[in-house]
């Protein structure tokens, strides 16, 4: 390549490079021949030029100045590591010196020492007792006071004031008088339903809340509250208006004194109708036919005892049959003043025979539900057991209430088919009884008929016999 050539070339890649530094401005004016452009690039070299040297002469004057600096810096080092040097044998001064007054201060202190310890320990109990006490819900105020009694007590630099013991023992002395107290003070009180409102509260000592006929329930945790969502037996809340109507004196009430527990533990227990329902469908079974066994024994005891009073009053009148069992017997014998003694005897008899299914109708099957009865029990009993063990084989023997529903169909239908079937046996006794008397009132009858149908015939009188009282 000659020399003119790569002139050329080295030319054509500095404008190219030139071109490119230039961005839009040179691109916007763009050269029309090579001298002008050589003119552009000329300009800007020395454009270049200045700025150049405008940085190395602030980048000059920043060197000194951070020379400077440097100096300030390492002079502001040198007072401050003075600085810490004093400050630390003043601080290794000051520990002697508070070595010396903690043991001036345990000197002096003394027996006081052992005072305050137990002060310290009093009140913690205290707070901790007095937190989980219904007595809380009236004097609220007094927990804060003993909680900075104790940290109070627990910087060593702090000691307990005059002020601070008398409070200390005014707040026990306060906590075993209320206990013995029956106070009444209003309180806010969270309903069944989740409302707030504020009651008239009711408190016995330290051991039940009740407000408007219900017991309540304190909870230390929250500080709140609330009325037990199940309450006590009826027996229980008889006495509790009692309690909040009387002015002064003695009223009966049910009291907790394990503040809550056996209360909480007779609320747990089921009602009646929540065994029932523990029993399943088998139980109600159960039920409805104890329920069909005493119907029946009341309508035959009722049917049976005013046939019994027709039957004593046609005993009366023998010679004006009736409608009634034994009226229906005098009948046939009247009917039949000329038969002989067997024919006679043979149409009282089915007459009696016509009269015993409708004085024992039903009592049969009041003797199947007796015997029906505990077998329904026992199949609840048995269905009760697989729940059982199909919650055993499942999730095992760790939580007993897994087996509990279980269980208790077991024995609450076990239970339901006894009740019913004792009680279905009595009344099949009490109800069989007047149908055994009136069936005997017919065949002593009817036997009199066929002793006085022989005599008549035996003595030859051809008048009709006059029926037996």
């Amino acid at each position: 390549m000659s020399p003119s050539n790569r002139t050329r070339r080295l030319a054509q890649g500095l404008v190219c490079g030139l071109l490119l530094g230039l961005g839009a401005a040179a691109q916007a004016q763009q050269a029309v021949s090579l001298d002008a452009l050589l003119e552009q690039v000329k300009k800007g070299r020395v454009e270049d030029r200045k700025a150049a040297q405008a940085r190395e002469a602030e980048f000059s004057r920043d060197k000194s100045r951070q020379a400077e600096l440097l100096k300030q810096a390492q002079a502001e080092q040198a007072a401050e590591e003075k600085r810490s040097k004093a400050l630390e044998q003043e601080f290794e001064a000051n520990e002697v010196k508070v070595v010396e007054l903690q043991a001036q201060l345990r000197e002096r202190l003394g027996s006081l020492k052992e005072l305050f310890g137990v002060l310290q320990q009093v009140a913690g109990d205290a707070r901790g007792q007095f937190e989980s006490s219904l007595t809380q819900v009236q004097f609220p105020e007094r927990t804060a006071f003993l909680r900075e009694l104790g940290e109070k007590m627990g910087q060593t630099s702090k000691l307990a004031s005059l002020d601070d013991i008398e409070r200390l023992w005014f707040e026990l002395q306060r906590e075993m008088t209320e206990s013995g107290k029956v106070a009444r003070f209003p309180l806010t009180v969270v309903g069944a339903n989740g409302d707030e409102a504020e009651r008239q509260v009711t408190r016995v000592g330290v051991f039940n809340l009740v407000a408007d006929g219900r017991y309540l329930n304190y909870t230390p945790e929250t500080g709140r509250v609330a009325e037990l969502p199940r309450q006590p037996a009826a027996r229980y809340l008889e006495t509790v208006p009692r309690l909040e109507q009387a002015t002064s004196g003695l009223a009966p009430f049910a009291l907790d004194p394990s503040r809550g527990q056996i209360l909480s533990l007779l609320v747990q227990a089921p009602s009646l109708e929540e065994r029932i329902e523990q029993g399943g469908v088998v139980g109600y079974v159960i039920l409805g036919l104890g329920a069909l066994a005493l119907l029946i024994a009341l309508e035959r005891l009722l049917v049976l005892n005013v046939v019994n009073l027709r039957v004593r009053a046609q005993m009366r009148h023998p010679d004006q049959p009736g409608k009634n069992p034994l009226g229906r017997v005098l009948k046939v014998f009247h009917d039949n003043p000329r038969a002989d003694v067997e024919s006679l005897e043979l149409k009282l008899g089915e007459a009696i025979l016509k009269e015993l299914p409708r004085l024992n109708r039903s009592l049969t099957f009041m003797k199947i539900i007796a015997v029906v009865a505990p077998l329904l029990g026992l199949l609840g009993t048995v269905t009760g057991m697989i729940i059982t063990f199909q919650a055993i084989t499942l999730f095992g023997t760790g939580d007993p209430k897994l087996m509990a529903g279980g269980i208790s169909q077991a024995l609450v239908t076990t239970v339901l088919g006894l009740c019913v079937a004792i009680p279905t046996v009595l009344l099949h006794t009490v109800a069989s009884s007047p149908a055994r008397r009136l069936s005997q009132i017919l065949e002593e009858q009817a036997a009199g008929l066929v002793a006085r149908q022989a005599e008549r015939q035996h003595d030859g009188d051809p008048a009709p016999a006059v029926a037996p009282a």
